[in-house]
């Protein structure tokens, strides 16, 4: 595993059953993210059957029954090209799970939304994607996953299986921030997706008591300004805000730019009456470097069919 959602989602498929009566996690080494996550699960009390190996660089050789988050990564399409795993478990990476099925139902290379397509990585690609639907793989997400692109999943013979975070919801959660608002930082600026001062004043403006938790991959530099801000509070707790945020109060409300915690955060806290808004990113934040059809697969999510419409940042 290599993240800290990923981590969480092999947690909740091996509750749910997906993976088998024993699952040994291989964490990838060198992510304090991960470690904490790692730390704070066991401290939760894992599920019985489900152990932690010691974390590794290796990529673990794939066994009967293989999870992976990413199979976006270089090494896990090498071991998908070259190994011969029984049944594949894809678990939740973000949003780009969604990419993922997209380029196996439309018999394309897996590559990054943004990736350089170098011919070493589109050959790697397209014959990860030929041994991916070859497996006829289970994804056990979390995402709201479009009935139509559903559909063309199984009908490829994959398997698709929602959960609803059930075994973290069974866990004792921490006390929530005192403050109204939680803000989710974003990793859309270190991307270079969106322009830095923009994303700042509208955290100027928001003029009001603020709980604000970071994305593992903020630069410190930001951070050392939103901290800076009057009324913020940083919570730097270092793992999923689905883990952090569990326990909500409905007098509070969370906004984010678009990320797949704005959906998983729907799933965990909507019998809780807590509002998840995205904020709809203006035209004028963007940079360059995000084109239009990353613009829109970033914010596929960002409506909330429980609500009118994606919340609009004030002028």
């Amino acid at each position: 595993m290599e993240s800290p959602l990923q981590l969480l989602c092999v947690v909740e498929a091996h509750h749910a059953g997906v993976l088998g009566p024993s699952t040994r996690v291989v964490p990838r080494a060198g992510l304090p993210a991960l470690r904490m996550t790692r730390r704070e699960l066991k401290r939760l009390g894992l599920p019985e059957g489900l152990e932690f190996a010691e974390p590794s660089d290796r990529m673990p050789r794939p066994s009967r029954t293989w999870a992976v988050g990413d199979a976006f990564s270089g090494r896990v399409q090498l071991a998908l090209a070259t190994a011969q795993p029984g049944r594949t478990i894809l678990v939740d990476d973000g949003l780009a799970t969604i990419r993922l099925l997209e380029l196996l139902v439309a018999r394309r290379p897996l590559l990054r939304a943004r990736a350089r397509a170098t011919p070493g990585r589109v050959l790697l690609g397209a014959a990860a994607a030929v041994r991916l639907r070859t497996r006829k793989p289970t994804v056990f997400t979390a995402l709201p996953v479009p009935d139509d692109l559903a559909e063309a999943v199984r009908s490829r013979g994959a398997r698709l299986v929602r959960h609803d975070f059930a075994w973290l919801r069974s866990q004792p959660a921490d006390r929530p921030p005192d403050e109204r608002t939680v803000v989710l930082g974003t990793s859309l600026v270190r991307n270079g997706l969106i322009h830095r001062d923009r994303y700042l004043r509208w955290l100027e403006r928001l003029e009001e008591p603020v709980a604000y938790y970071p994305h593992r991959r903020e630069d410190p530099r930001d951070l050392d300004r939103v901290r800076r801000i009057e009324g913020l509070t940083v919570y730097d707790a270092g793992v999923p805000a689905e883990m952090t945020l569990r326990d909500l109060r409905p007098d509070q409300r969370v906004l984010s730019l678009p990320s797949t915690a704005v959906t998983s955060l729907r799933v965990l806290l909507s019998a809780r009456g807590v509002s998840v808004e995205s904020v709809d990113v203006p035209d004028d934040w963007w940079t360059a470097s995000a084109g239009p059809s990353l613009r829109s697969h970033l914010q596929i999510f960002a409506h909330d069919p429980s609500a009118n419409a994606p919340r609009k940042v004030a002028p």
